[in-house]
């Protein structure tokens, strides 16, 4: 099963519950976090814009890919959208599995991926300036 979202808000409790499968011995999360620093300056906050149908079409197409490479009970991919404070989660990517290592091989396949391939830009507020990131297509 598989479950792909853009939210407000991510609700870890929520994905932890959806990924637990009676046959998975293994769970694997990402979760990515805001910092306070980046490219050597403080950060304030952070703001994520999306064109989200292709978005969750990308997501949905990097999910798939997963669950053909690797035997997944569970697959979850959430990013968040508009403005995240200092050590908000702003991306989860969960897999659960038989085995931990497929999980962790899946988990690192789809955070990789999505950072080149989903349509999700970020807009960092330093205390000097602001400036759109390039780090999604």
């Amino acid at each position: 099963m598989i479950q792909i979202k853009l939210v407000d808000q991510i609700e870890l409790n929520d994905i932890y519950s959806f990924l637990q499968h009676p046959e998975a011995g293994g769970m694997d999360l990402f979760i990515g976090n805001v910092r306070n620093h980046a490219q050597g300056k403080d950060v304030v906050k952070l703001e994520f814009e999306a064109y989200e149908p292709m978005a969750i079409s990308e997501m949905n197409k990097l999910a798939e890919i997963a669950a053909k490479k690797w035997p997944l009970k569970k697959i979850v991919i959430v990013h968040a959208l508009g403005v995240k404070q200092i050590g908000d989660p702003v991306v989860v990517i969960g897999t659960s599995s038989a085995h931990r290592q497929d999980a962790f091989e899946s988990c690192r396949f789809l955070i990789d991926e999505l950072k080149k391939s989903v349509p999700i830009w970020k807009k960092e507020y330093f205390t000097d300036q602001t400036v759109w990131v390039n780090a999604h297509p």
